[in-house]
């Protein structure tokens, strides 16, 4: 009686061993479980921040970009009597610059009257010094300027003592005379085109 009872506890504590081993075994370990979440958390978020990327260095963020309109040029500033400050500069485009900036009625009068002298003198030279357009034959030698006041624009033959008839402003100057021409003034073209003739005929005034 003896001897079969000590085997059976014996049996009875392998069959208990080798079961919990088999249930170990079958049930996931909880790293094993632990390490696929962590994976799978990760991983969904990596991919959430490319696209951002992608889309910050596409070419159609660029492109949106260079569509921005850029800051319109300012206007050049208007001095005493709406004159407009031009910077000096030789050629024809720095005294479109000055006509078009001249403001209200007095610029189609100017666009008239550059027309004017462009066509009766092919070869003019122009030029903007003081605010003011210029015009000679030579570099540096001219026969005519205009400026803008507040109520006419003033044009100065520097020669204009000479002309035939002589211009009816005179000034300080012997040689120089004024044509004002005023807002609803309707000047004689034909006249001014032939003051103009005559004064790219004689001697510039150097400035």
């Amino acid at each position: 009686m003896t001897g079969k009872t000590t085997k059976k506890p014996a049996k009875v504590a392998k069959k208990a061993a080798t079961k919990r081993a088999a249930t170990n075994a079958a049930k996931p370990s909880k790293t094993a479980a632990k390490s696929p979440a962590r994976k799978s958390t990760k991983t969904p978020a990596k991919t959430m921040k490319k696209p951002s990327r992608a889309r910050a260095a596409s070419p159609k963020a660029s492109a949106s970009k260079s569509k921005t309109p850029a800051v319109a040029a300012k206007k050049p500033a208007l001095l005493s009597g709406g004159n407009p400050q031009i910077p000096k500069g030789y050629g024809d485009a720095p005294v479109k610059a000055y006509i078009a900036a001249m403001p209200g009625w007095k610029s189609k009068v100017g666009q008239h009257l550059d027309a004017i002298i462009a066509r009766t003198v092919p070869k003019v030279r122009k030029a903007v010094k003081w605010n003011s357009p210029f015009y000679g034959i030579e570099d540096d030698s001219w026969f005519l300027s205009f400026h803008c006041f507040d109520k006419y624009i003033k044009v100065a033959f520097f020669r204009g003592a000479s002309l035939d008839p002589a211009p009816t402003v005179e000034s300080k100057h012997k040689d120089v005379r004024y044509f004002h021409i005023h807002e609803d003034d309707s000047f004689d073209q034909a006249q001014f085109a032939d003051w103009v003739k005559q004064a790219s005929q004689l001697p510039g005034e150097r400035m």
